[in-house]
């Protein structure tokens, strides 16, 4: 009972982030979610929290979506959604080693996204600077991890940020991008027997801090520094991915 209260506020705290930032939600919420719950509830439930923060954003602005560039991602990330969604059955039986991909992945993210804001600090630009062949293939590797985990956001904005220069254009696209291929997963998850009765129970108590969390966050953007909360997002997920490699 504490664990899954402990999760609502997992949930509260991180679409906080989500609502300020416009990411990280879920891959904040996923390496404490796994300890808290298990990934058995954990990923079916996040995701579907995923697919109800996309709805919550796009509500009003389906005006501003890319049609483009939501096409050319779909076509992209779906068959390497497919492969995610292999890799992970095959690993099932052996959720340590899940784990420790999950940690390598959110601490490359956070130490890339720290590296990042410091030499945009120093008023330089990133020594990072890739072509379309390479901008194809961060939306594979986001296809495959949100496969996975449920959390390849951070790939996709490593991609949309060199595509789209709008915020809200931005924001529209890939909360489409979110309700599209998260629809796709819940399919997955209830094919294969991951939805019962106890992730359905936890699944209705965690809408109301979702909501919350992100009116709470769109308040804050409007109101504080962008920069300050990217940089405890960055923080938070090192945390967070350091943590998994003590399971």
């Amino acid at each position: 009972m504490i664990n899954e209260l402990l999760f609502m506020v997992v949930i509260l705290l991180s679409n906080i982030i989500q609502g300020i930032t416009g990411f990280a939600g879920t891959i904040l919420a996923m390496p404490f979610s796994l300890k808290l719950v298990g990934m058995d509830v954990a990923v079916p439930v996040l995701n579907m929290l995923g697919v109800l923060s996309g709805i919550y954003v796009l509500f009003g602005n389906y005006r501003y979506v890319n049609l483009k560039e939501l096409l050319k991602i779909l076509l992209i990330m779906g068959p390497s959604l497919g492969v995610g969604l292999l890799i992970k059955q095959a690993l099932q039986k052996d959720a340590g080693v899940l784990y420790l991909l999950l940690g390598v992945i959110v601490l490359f993210i956070s130490i890339k996204g720290l590296l990042g804001l410091y030499l945009e600090y120093l008023g330089r630009k990133s020594f990072i600077n890739p072509n379309n062949a390479t901008l194809n293939l961060i939306l594979v590797l986001s296809g495959i991890v949100h496969g996975m985990y449920v959390c390849g956001g951070p790939f996709l904005i490593a991609y949309l940020a060199k595509r789209i220069d709008k915020k809200i254009e931005f924001r529209a696209t890939i909360s489409t991008v979110w309700i599209f291929l998260n629809g796709i997963i819940f399919v997955s998850q209830l094919l294969n027997g991951m939805w019962n009765s106890n992730s359905i129970r936890i699944q209705l108590y965690s809408i109301p801090p979702l909501i919350v969390g992100m009116f709470i966050g769109s308040i804050l953007s409007k109101k504080m520094s962008q920069k300050f909360f990217m940089v405890l997002t960055y923080i938070l997920l090192l945390i967070a991915g350091i943590s998994l490699f003590f399971k």
